[in-house]
């Protein structure tokens, strides 16, 4: 486990970053990580998608490694009425070079922690059926709420399912 070099820090401003944000999320979509976008992704696309990103309840983490970004991980707080209970976690991203080290689950841990401190009792999220996150998730304590089939293209337009996880924190 490589947790010792990790800093997790939470993004205010993507601007000074988005050349390397934008790196990791073409990156990790082209290694199969289904996250809302197919491969390839086009560098205007991904710089695009940072750019609109952080609004007041999206809570952005950043884990660097020796000044580079390993991977990321978002925090929405739901802002319905009566979804103050509850927040989702997204777009949980790892760039290949750092995975299977314990940075995610880092990540994750601190997302996590970050719910409690805004009041949050349940967290969501959703993959894809097979994607190696299942794996994480299921090991964090997450619970298998549902699948839902043809839920999302692959990059060869194969309609995949996806896996709903809950956790009562």
């Amino acid at each position: 486990m490589m947790n010792q070099g990790v800093k997790i820090e939470e993004l205010k401003s993507i601007d000074p970053f988005i050349g390397e944000m934008s790196d990791l999320l073409r990156v990790v979509v082209d290694n199969g990580a289904s996250i809302g976008f197919l491969s390839p992704l086009a560098p205007s696309d991904a710089a695009e998608y940072w750019m609109n990103i952080l609004r007041p309840h999206v809570i952005l983490y950043v884990a660097w490694v020796d000044n580079t970004i390993a991977g990321t991980v978002q925090l929405h707080l739901c802002t319905k009425q009566n979804g103050t209970n509850r927040a989702e976690i997204a777009k949980m991203m790892m760039h290949p070079a750092f995975r299977q080290k314990g940075i995610a689950k880092k990540l994750m841990q601190t997302a996590e922690k970050r719910a409690k401190e805004e009041g949050r009792t349940l967290l969501i999220l959703d993959t894809v059926e097979g994607a190696p996150s299942n794996h994480l998730y299921t090991s964090l304590g997450y619970v298998q709420g549902g699948r839902i089939p043809e839920y999302a293209a692959s990059p060869n337009g194969e309609l995949e399912p996806t896996i709903i996880y809950y956790k009562q924190i």
